[in-house]
């Protein structure tokens, strides 16, 4: 005969809930000796913390702030003395499809937009390994919130028990909450492209030069038999 018992306990923290499961199996036999097995496990869970709580995070609890947006981003405006681990990468791939890619997206999202054309990076969990050990507290930002969560994820299953994200990313974060270095504001970081380019004429202008743009790249010889229409005066 063989019986299974499983306890679980649950206990909560200022910002997560952690799950103790302690599983006991008794009984059975194995080439006829009776045996005990015990699994012990502890799952737990990302912190989702709005811009106050991760700045207590960092100033009381010691948690180191990991930035995984692109280059760009990064450049733009940071958090000082965070550490940056992208969680894309430029894509620079030469092959047929990612250059028909790469010129929609240049063409369109990367003029209007400012967005670079990128590709997940490989070597992310692993160069967060280079810097942190499984043990250390790490904040993960980005400018919206959605590639931290991504990131935070990947961690977890990579071991990180410590992991916290900073919900709705660093375009909630208001002017001077963070000492921050760059050329703007943290919260306009994901601002550039012609976009920036505020009022409705400028809008619409804007969406113009991003369809003639995209009508002269793919469409070259009706371009330039348009261009012999305009008088030379």
């Amino acid at each position: 005969m063989a019986g299974t018992s499983c306890s679980i306990l649950s206990f909560r923290s200022n910002f997560r809930t952690s799950w103790l499961v302690f599983d006991t199996h008794r009984g059975g036999n194995m080439s006829g000796k009776p045996f005990k097995r015990k699994h012990l496990a502890v799952r737990a869970e990302v912190n989702f913390v709005n811009a106050e709580e991760a700045k207590n995070l960092i100033a009381v609890e010691g948690y180191a702030v990991l930035d995984v947006r692109d280059k760009t981003q990064f450049e733009r405006a940071h958090i000082k003395s965070c550490y940056h681990v992208p969680l894309f990468i430029e894509n620079q791939d030469n092959d047929f499809g990612t250059i028909i890619k790469r010129q929609l997206h240049n063409n369109f999202s990367g003029l209007f937009y400012g967005l670079p054309f990128t590709k997940p990076n490989p070597e992310f969990v692993q160069s967060v390994k280079s810097q942190f050990s499984p043990q250390s507290k790490i904040l993960l930002v980005c400018q919206e919130g959605l590639r931290s969560t991504a990131a935070a994820n990947k961690l977890d299953q990579a071991g990180y028990g410590n992991i916290a994200c900073m919900t709705s990313g660093l375009q909630s974060v208001k002017p001077g909450m963070f000492d921050s270095v760059g050329s703007t504001e943290l919260q306009n970081a994901g601002k550039a492209g012609l976009v920036t380019i505020q009022g409705k004429i400028s809008a619409v202008l804007g969406t113009v030069l991003v369809c003639a743009f995209l009508f002269i790249t793919f469409f070259p010889d009706q371009a330039e038999k348009l261009l012999q229409l305009v008088p030379a005066n």
